[in-house]
């Protein structure tokens, strides 16, 4: 599987289509309420994959960013569960990894510099245990109003990258050759403030009222990730994917436009310059967007989720992007849920399948195999693309 998929990056023709994703919602969750078939009992996540004949696709990042003169806090329900002064963290501020995703609760973040202290929570619900959708979301941000600015610029300017790529290669050689491990940067700047640092309605609100310190915190952490995609020069991979989340509702074409398409286009000239193909996590509704995305230089959309999930129909998709990017995804969990029958299952599949023909794509079940999901549909999948060659 591993080697189909670095075929289609790498402009060639596999033998069968790669058909990869995430099956651990699936997994996790049919764990936690006892509802794992017999068959897989017992089994780790990487069998399962071997098992039901879909590739193991995880993420991982092949660096941290270590922040000086700074003192991380994490308090769970009333308890200190974690602290360090001089943290290195592969993904700020979202933190996974260091939140609790064994039992429901809320985590308090505080970080404390030389020139104010900032904190924010992470909520994770009995309901996300229960489905296996383990990540614990942001109720709170760092940036609650104008102070908190320098404060954040603060914490971004006094950091420095550290590779991790010993470490990268050793989980790579653990999933082997029936997965890909995707080497995974944080958001851009824009989705970083977005989704992380502000909040997708402050972030409007201080777009409008604070434009200019808005745009200098933004121009702050875009050197810093300017500046680690040009330290990945010594990272050899032949692809890199941005955890950007993206949708056309909340950054919609005009934000799009203005702060996305540039920052994209400026990333993939760096990037492309290192012989590194380039993906962008977009699992949203991107309607929107959709027409806009070949401009951006990506050569990946993974994690793209079509109609019913979204408004986004696979056709539209497919039509826009002739030319590149390429999916990763394109199978929306929908049809892998008991309401649809197998009838209608298996003719939108043979009806992708011809759609597709012997085009460049990576199948995958987007945003993920949820534990609602009819695993022996994408055992059904894997046969039926194992069995016709291109």
């Amino acid at each position: 599987m591993r080697q189909r998929v670095l075929a289609v990056l790498q402009g060639e023709k596999p033998d069968r289509t790669p058909f990869i994703d995430r099956i651990d919602f699936w997994y996790k969750g049919r764990t936690q309420v006892g509802k794992l078939p017999l068959e897989f009992q017992g089994m780790t996540l990487p069998e399962v994959h071997g098992i039901v004949g879909m590739g193991h696709q995880d993420w991982d990042y092949p660096y941290a960013i270590k922040y000086k003169k700074l003192e991380i806090i994490l308090t769970f329900e009333g308890e200190r569960i974690f602290q360090e002064v001089d943290p290195e963290i592969t993904n700020f501020p979202t933190l996974w990894g260091w939140i609790p995703i064994d039992k429901p609760g809320v985590t308090t973040t505080e970080l404390i510099t030389p020139v104010g202290k900032l904190s924010f929570q992470h909520r994770l619900l009995k309901e996300s245990i229960s489905t296996g959708t383990t990540r614990p979301q942001m109720i709170s941000h760092p940036i609650k109003d104008l102070h908190d600015f320098k404060i954040y610029e603060y914490i971004i300017e006094n950091s420095e990258f550290v590779p991790r790529y010993e470490a990268f290669t050793h989980r790579e050689d653990e999933i082997g050759d029936h997965g890909y491990l995707v080497p995974i940067i944080e958001r851009i700047p824009f989705q970083h403030l977005l989704i992380d640092a502000i909040g997708e309605l402050e972030t409007f609100y201080m777009l409008h009222d604070n434009p200019k310190e808005f745009r200098r915190l933004l121009g702050v952490i875009d050197e810093q990730v300017t500046d680690k995609l040009k330290r990945l020069a010594d990272f050899s991979a032949p692809y890199v994917e941005f955890t950007d989340n993206l949708d056309g509702f909340m950054t919609n074409p005009l934000l799009f436009q203005e702060y996305v398409l540039p920052a994209f286009q400026s990333y993939c000239e760096i990037l492309h310059g290192q012989g590194k193909k380039v993906g962008d996590h977009t699992d949203g509704d991107l309607k929107a967007i959709v027409h806009l995305l070949p401009e951006t230089d990506l050569d990946v959309c993974e994690s793209f989720t079509p109609a019913p999930t979204t408004s986004c129909t696979f056709e539209e998709a497919w039509k826009l992007w002739k030319g590149g990017p390429i999916i990763w995804g394109g199978i929306a969990s929908y049809y892998l849920e008991d309401r649809v029958s197998e009838v209608e299952f298996r003719e939108h599949i043979e009806h992708l399948l011809q759609l597709i023909g012997d085009s460049p794509i990576i199948l995958g079940v987007g945003d993920a195999v949820m534990s609602d999901n009819d695993i022996d549909r994408v055992r059904y999948i894997a046969e039926r693309i194992e069995n016709h060659p291109i």
